[in-house]
């Protein structure tokens, strides 16, 4: 095995990852467990289960330790692309990252009011469900502006594959779309407040799902393909 492909194949192992403890902790738990029209089942379902609550927190800090990783060996595998825009790819990634880990306080803190410290005994029910449903609404609202940054990185990421001559091109397609469809999501669900009710808001990110998933099987299963050497001129 080439070491191009060795890396290929760490970037791949690290992309999986990140795509499945993200669906496990941004899709997985919260549709067990949070009912957003009722504030009291939510506050019932997180305190009845909190150890999956616990482990959606502990999937988001590996999907964001491997995210640390991810770009970091996709550089080298595609500096020599273009360089430039390897670096932006880096840059644009790494931003998330901080803001991820941030954001996870304020699941933290739906902890602290479900498992019901001491001190939380002057609040009564509602208002203890009441303040749960706001943080997990914070939560999500985070969530919305780290999408900028998971967004953006793509099309720099995207444009490398497509040039790469050693991935599918397609596939970088999808990755720039992606791009376009984060950035567009981010500002319509900030500007229309009723946007997911819009039949569009369920698709609009699916290049990028398409792209990133194919571009993580792809590298962790076939690697990268070995360039057709050029003719030599003929005297």
């Amino acid at each position: 095995m080439t070491p191009e492909n060795k890396t290929a194949r760490l970037a791949g192992f690290f992309y999986l990852i990140v795509i499945v403890t993200g669906l496990f902790s941004l899709m997985y738990v919260p549709s067990q467990l949070i009912v957003w029209k009722d504030p009291a089942l939510t506050f019932q379902n997180i305190s009845s289960s909190t150890q999956l609550f616990r482990l959606g927190i502990a999937g988001s800090m590996l999907c964001y330790i491997a995210f640390t990783v991810l770009p970091l060996v996709l550089y080298q595998l595609l500096k020599n692309v273009n360089a430039t825009y390897a670096k932006l790819m880096v840059i644009l990634a790494l931003i998330s990252v901080p803001i991820s880990f941030l954001n996870l306080q304020a699941k933290f803190s739906v902890l602290t009011l479900t498992e019901g410290a001491g001190y939380l005994k002057i609040l009564n029910a509602e208002q203890l469900q009441s303040q749960v449903m706001f943080l997990l609404g914070s939560y999500n609202k985070g969530i919305l502006i780290v999408q900028i940054f998971w967004g953006l990185w793509l099309f720099p990421f995207g444009y490398l594959v497509y040039k790469s001559g050693f991935l599918p091109k397609i596939l970088g397609v999808f990755l720039m779309l992606g791009c376009i469809g984060y950035v567009i999501n981010v500002f319509a669900r900030t500007i229309i407040p009723d946007f997911a009710d819009y039949a569009v808001s369920n698709y609009i990110t699916l290049p990028a799902s398409i792209g990133e998933i194919g571009i993580c099987l792809w590298l962790l299963i076939a690697g990268v393909r070995n360039k057709s050497p050029r003719p030599l001129p003929i005297n």
